[in-house]
C-alpha cells in the first residue's frame, strides 16, 4: 500500500491536503497520515486520514517511535517538515530503507552544511552565489546585521545602526555573525521553491516575493518570474545530496539586480503550498519518482504573478477533554 506519513504535521494543512489530492492519482485507496508532538492540537492532523502521538525528536527513542508507526501503517514515502528532524532522520534513513520505507530527504553532508549558516555561505560562494558582506568585529562599520550561525526563526538576531547599540553579548556569544545589513527598503526578499530529483538534478524554481510574512511563515506572497529563476538554474542546476523540495531564501535588489543568498532549508516551507497551486507539483513528483519509479523533466510551466493571500481559518474537534 502506498501511504505517505507527514511529520511534525503541526499547521501544515495545504500540504496534506496536497498529497492527499496527489496520491489518488496513482492509488486510489492510499492515504496521507501525519505525526505530531501534539496531534489533538494540530490543525493539519485533523484532516489527515488518522494521526498519532509521537516522541520529541530529541528523544532516544524517537527513530524507533517512527519505525513502529511507519510499519503500523504501512507508510511508503516519509515526508518531514521541521528542521529538528532532518540530521537525525537521514542519519538512521538506512533503517527505514531496510523497512520498504522512504524518507524525502537530503544527505546528511548537504544538511549539515545548511544548518551551519557559516559552511552554506562557503557553499554558496562555491556555486558563484553573492553573499552578505562579513563585518569585521575589530572595524565594523554601520549598520549591520547579527545572527547565530545555527539559528532558525529570527531568533538571537539583530539590527544594530549605530555603536550604542552593541553589546558585550555580541562580542562574547561565539555563535554570533557580523554581516551587511541588506535593507528590507531597498532590496525585495524571496522565497525560492526548488525540487531536486533523487540524483541532485534541479527540475523547477519558483520565486516567491514576500509581500508580508507572520510569525516567520509567508502570510502573503507572489510567485515571479525574474532573473532569479536563472540565476538559481544556472549556479546550482545540481547539488550533491540535494533531494525533493528545497526552500530558498535570496534578496533581490529590482534595479541593479543584486542577488543575494541567505540560506537553504532542505524540505518543504510553509509558503510552498502557492507554489503548488501555481502549478509547480512537488508533492506529484515525488510520488511518481519514488513509488512509479518515473523520471522527472525540468519545469518552468508555473503560474507567474499568482497572488497568495493567507486567513485564519477554523478546524472543529469534538468532544476535546485536553
Amino acid at each position: 500500500m502506498n501511504n505517505i506519513l507527514i511529520t511534525s504535521a503541526g499547521q501544515r494543512v495545504s500540504l496534506v491536503r496536497a498529497f492527499q489530492k496527489e496520491i489518488k492519482k496513482i492509488d486510489e485507496n492510499g492515504k496521507v497520515f501525519t505525526v505530531d508532538l501534539n496531534p489533538v492540537l494540530a490543525p493539519a492532523c485533523h484532516i489527515s486520514d488518522g494521526y498519532k502521538q509521537i516522541n520529541r525528536v530529541t528523544d532516544p527513542d524517537y527513530i524507533s517511535n517512527l519505525l513502529d508507526i511507519c510499519k503500523n501503517w504501512n507508510i511508503k514515502i516519509i515526508i518531514p517538515t521541521i528542521d529538528t528532524e532532518l540530521l537525525v532522520l537521514t542519519k538512521n534513513k538506512e533503517i527505514f530503507l531496510e523497512n520498504g520505507i522512504i524518507p524525502i530527504i537530503s544527505s546528511e553532508n548537504f544538511i549539515q552544511k545548511c544548518r551551519d549558516k557559516r559552511i552554506i555561505n562557503e557553499f554558496f560562494k562555491e556555486k558563484n552565489i553573492d553573499i552578505p558582506k562579513d563585518i569585521d568585529k575589530q572595524n565594523i562599520t554601520f549598520p549591520l546585521f547579527i545572527k547565530p550561525y545555527d539559528g532558525s526563526l529570527s531568533k538571537d538576531t539583530f539590527l544594530i545602526r549605530e555603536a550604542s547599540e552593541l553589546k558585550d553579548y555580541h562580542f562574547q556569544n561565539p555563535k554570533l555573525m557580523f554581516m551587511e545589513y541588506i535593507d528590507h527598503d531597498v532590496y525585495e526578499e524571496y522565497t525560492v521553491d526548488t525540487y531536486y530529483d533523487r540524483n541532485g538534478e534541479l527540475k523547477c524554481v519558483v520565486p516567491r516575493k514576500r509581500i508580508f510574512v507572520r510569525a516567520g511563515e509567508v502570510n502573503k506572497g507572489v510567485t515571479q518570474k525574474n532573473e532569479i529563476e536563472n540565476y538559481v538554474k544556472n549556479n546550482l542546476s545540481f547539488i550533491e545530496g540535494a533531494v525533493g523540495c528545497l526552500t530558498m531564501q535570496f534578496f533581490f535588489h529590482p534595479i541593479d539586480k543584486r542577488i543575494i543568498g541567505i540560506e537553504i532549508n532542505p524540505r518543504f516551507g510553509g509558503g510552498y503550498p502557492l507554489s503548488y497551486l501555481a502549478g509547480a507539483n512537488y508533492p506529484g513528483w515525488i510520488l511518481k519518482e519514488y513509488i512509479l519509479n518515473d523520471t522527472i523533466s525540468y519545469f518552468d510551466g508555473w503560474e507567474n504573478n499568482l497572488l497568495m493571500l493567507r486567513y485564519d481559518d477554523e478546524i472543529l474537534v469534538r468532544d476535546y477533554e485536553g
